[in-house]
């Protein structure tokens, strides 16, 4: 499969760049008894527009944010992926430089050496085209992972650190699961769509764990934001969902035997040790 399947729209051909880790607004009416029914928002309620400033081409435009005030914030997944009532945020977590190309994780969109920018205008910008699209109210999920492709790419061009290809590629991954979970179950579709959902969060989850355990080997926390007993806790679930319990079981023990690891995740790391003696015991029966 194709990481980068889609940027062809953007003027990109990503066809030899190696290895990736080579250096409907509801209303309510009312109950029978004549109570009043909470309203669900619609998902731009929860966005506003800011000014950026590009940081390769130096032109101004306009980005959605979310407006942090008023998301609520639900429990996550077991693998740590954020969720929120009404909106996944995950799918505006990008900057993308409509003028340039300049596509990047929020985190990482402001600042970038001289070396990388060059490399950015020779190998993207010079062949980035605009789709001459109007951008839309909000994103749906295709287009949230276009955007993320174009970032991974953008960081593969400058030749971005490992944890941000991998924080990139566990964020395509994110968004892969969270298109499956608001695919139309009656659509005759839907089981084509829901087992390439799947397939493509699983390339892109298995491309964000080889990148995060080369990370881990090289770099100083914290990583991506993370300090090392929840990226130890990120890197156990996933290398027991790909059953490397050895790897598991390593981090497991490096968050249970540290004093600052907080009790949430020690607790969590309780849980997912108990599951994974489970699969181990039942695959040798």
């Amino acid at each position: 499969m194709n990481l980068f399947e889609g940027l062809e729209k953007f003027g990109l051909q990503a066809q030899n760049v190696g290895s990736l880790f080579e250096e409907e607004k509801k209303t309510g009416a009312g109950s029978a008894s004549g109570e009043a029914v909470e309203e669900i928002p619609t998902e731009d309620t929860f966005l506003l527009e800011k000014g950026v400033r590009c940081t390769v081409c130096d032109k101004g435009f306009k980005a959605k944010m979310i407006k942090s005030g008023r998301i609520k914030r639900l429990e996550s997944d077991e693998d740590l992926r954020p969720r929120y009532q009404y909106i996944d945020t995950i799918k505006y977590d990008v900057l993308s430089c409509p003028h340039c190309g300049y596509t990047a994780i929020n985190r990482y969109f402001e600042h970038l050496p001289s070396v990388q920018i060059r490399l950015i205008k020779e190998q993207l910008c010079a062949n980035f085209k605009s789709t001459d699209e109007n951008e839309p109210d909000t994103y749906d999920y295709d287009t949230a992972i276009g955007r993320y492709k174009l970032a991974l790419y953008t960081t593969m061009v400058k030749k971005g650190k490992a944890s941000e290809k991998a924080y990139s590629c566990l964020k395509i991954a994110w968004l892969y699961r969270g298109k499956a979970e608001t695919l139309d179950q009656a659509d005759a579709a839907y089981e084509a769509d829901l087992k390439d959902c799947k397939e493509q969060e699983d390339l892109f989850y298995r491309q964000a764990y080889e990148g995060f355990m080369k990370a881990v080997s090289a770099e100083m926390f914290p990583i991506c934001g993370m300090d090392q007993n929840t990226l130890d806790y990120l890197l156990a679930y996933m290398a027991g969902y790909f059953k490397d319990y050895g790897v598991a079981s390593k981090c497991i023990a490096n968050i249970l035997q540290a004093q600052s690891a907080p009790g949430k995740i020690k607790e969590r790391a309780r849980d997912l040790k108990e599951r994974i003696v489970a699969e181990i015991k039942a695959t040798k029966q």
